[in-house]
C-alpha cells in the first residue's frame, strides 16, 4: 500500500528564490517539529530563471514546473493534480504565510472540512496599506454575500482542505480569482461542508515586490464573481 502523506503543503512560487531560501527550511522544522507526515511542493513557472530548483532540492521540496501557462491558477491546478497528501494546504512563497501557523489550521482538520487563516475574524488582521484592506474587505463581504459563502476571509489563499474535496474540482479562473473559485465551488457541491476560520495576521512580503497588478487583480475578480453567480464557463 502507497505510504500517503497526511499533509502537502503547496507553494506557488514565480521567481521567489530568495523567499523559497528563508521559508523552507522554516517550513520543514516546523512540520518536522509537528510530528507531521508530509510533502512539500513548489510549483515554480513553466521554465524556471532562477536558483528554485536547486533550493527545493537542499530542502527536500517536491520540485514541479507548471503545465500550461506561468499563470497562478495554473499553479494551483497543477499543485492539486500533483500532491497525494489527505488534506492539503496552500501558502504564499513571499513569507507573508509564516509556516508556524501551519500547526493551528492542521489541528482543526479532523472538526473541520475548510479551515481558513483569516484576516477578518477578531483578532485575526493584516499588515496590507488601508485602502487595500478595505478594498479586500469590501471585495470579501460581496462574494460572501453573492455566492452564500458562509465565511469572512474567501480571498486568503492560506487554508486547509481535505484533499478529495479538491480533487474532483473543475476549475477554470487563471489568476489569484481562482482562490474564491475554489470555495465556491467546494459548498455549491457540499452544501454541508464544515468551514471554520482561525484569526491571522498577514504580513508583508519579506523579499522582491508583488507579482499581483492591482487593476487587472480586481477586474478578474469582477469577471469571476459574475461568472460564478450565473453560471458561465
Amino acid at each position: 500500500m502507497e505510504n500517503k502523506p497526511d499533509l502537502s503543503v503547496i507553494v506557488p512560487a514565480y521567481n521567489e528564490a530568495e523567499n523559497l531560501r528563508d521559508l523552507l527550511p522554516r517550513l520543514t522544522g516546523v512540520l518536522g517539529a509537528e510530528g507531521i507526515h508530509f510533502e512539500i511542493l513548489v510549483v515554480d513557472r513553466i521554465a524556471s530563471t532562477d536558483e528554485t530548483p536547486e533550493i527545493c532540492a537542499a530542502n527536500s521540496a517536491v520540485y514541479i514546473n507548471r503545465k500550461d501557462s506561468d499563470s497562478y491558477g495554473d499553479a494551483v491546478r497543477t499543485g492539486i493534480a500533483c500532491c497525494r497528501g489527505r488534506h492539503a494546504i496552500f501558502m504564499d512563497a513571499d513569507g507573508s504565510h509564516p509556516p508556524e501557523f501551519i500547526s493551528e489550521l492542521y489541528k482543526s482538520r479532523h472538526d473541520s472540512d475548510v479551515v481558513i487563516a483569516s484576516r477578518y475574524v477578531a483578532g485575526g488582521g493584516t499588515e496590507n496599506a488601508k485602502s487595500l484592506i478595505l478594498m479586500s474587505r469590501v471585495l470579501n463581504l460581496i462574494y460572501s454575500v453573492v455566492l452564500n459563502i458562509p465565511c469572512k476571509d474567501i480571498s486568503n489563499s492560506f487554508k486547509l482542505y481535505r484533499k478529495d474535496l479538491l480533487a474532483g474540482l473543475r476549475l477554470d479562473c487563471d489568476n489569484f480569482d481562482i482562490v474564491e473559485e475554489i470555495l465556491y465551488k467546494i459548498v455549491k457541491s457540499n452544501p454541508r461542508v464544515k468551514i471554520k476560520e482561525i484569526p491571522f495576521t498577514f504580513e508583508k512580503r519579506k523579499f522582491g515586490e508583488t507579482k499581483r497588478n492591482l487593476f487587472l487583480f480586481i477586474l478578474s475578480f469582477a469577471v469571476t464573481l459574475f461568472k460564478l453567480r450565473f453560471g458561465i464557463k
